[in-house]
C-alpha cells in the first residue's frame, strides 16, 4: 500500500533584537545547525495560534506577532535531508515577532527533536551558525533594506 503524502503548514518566528536573531541550536548526525523557532500547524488552529503555541513549547516565551514576512515551500526530496524526511511538502510562513516581557533564552517544555539550546546569533554570523533555510541568510541579515518577495518559492 502506498503511503499517503501530506501537505503540512509550518509557522516560524523571526525575532530580532539588537542586531541578533533568536534561533534554536540543533545537533544531529550531520552536525550542528540553527533554525527559527516554530513548527507545524494543527488542524483547527490559525497560523497565529500555532505560532504562539510553538514559541511557548520550544523557547518558553510569549510573542506579539507582526507582519507576514515570507512564505517558503519545502520539498524534502530536493534537499540534503531527503533520506531522513521522505515525501515532505511543507509550506512555511515566516512572521516578524517581538518577545513579550523580559526574556532570557532557554528551552521550552517541549523542545524540538535534536534541539540543544536557544541562542541569539548576530545577523552577520548566520553563515557561521549554519542557519537554515539558507535562502533567508542574506534576507534576514539586512531585513530593513531587503526587497525580497513575500513568496520565496521552493528554496533551501
Amino acid at each position: 500500500m502506498k503511503k499517503k503524502k501530506n501537505l503540512r503548514n509550518s509557522v516560524k518566528a523571526v525575532i530580532i533584537q539588537h542586531g541578533k536573531l533568536l534561533v534554536l541550536r540543533k545537533q544531529d548526525n550531520g552536525g550542528a545547525y540553527t533554525v527559527l523557532p516554530g513548527g507545524g500547524q494543527n488542524h483547527g488552529e490559525t497560523l497565529h495560534q500555532a505560532l504562539k503555541r510553538e514559541i511557548l513549547e520550544e523557547i518558553s516565551g510569549k510573542v506579539k506577532i507582526g507582519k507576514l514576512l515570507h512564505i517558503r515551500e519545502y520539498f524534502s526530496e530536493n534537499h540534503n535531508f531527503a533520506l531522513e524526511e521522505r515525501d515532505v511538502h511543507q509550506v512555511e510562513f515566516f512572521f516578524k515577532c517581538k518577545l513579550v516581557g523580559d526574556y532570557q533564552p532557554k528551552n521550552g517544555h517541549t523542545p524540538d527533536p535534536h534541539q540543544k539550546e536557544v541562542v541569539w546569533v548576530a545577523l552577520g554570523k548566520l553563515d557561521e551558525a549554519n542557519f537554515y533555510p539558507v535562502c533567508l541568510r542574506k534576507i534576514l541579515s539586512d531585513l530593513k533594506h531587503s526587497d525580497s518577495p513575500v513568496y520565496l518559492g521552493e528554496c533551501n
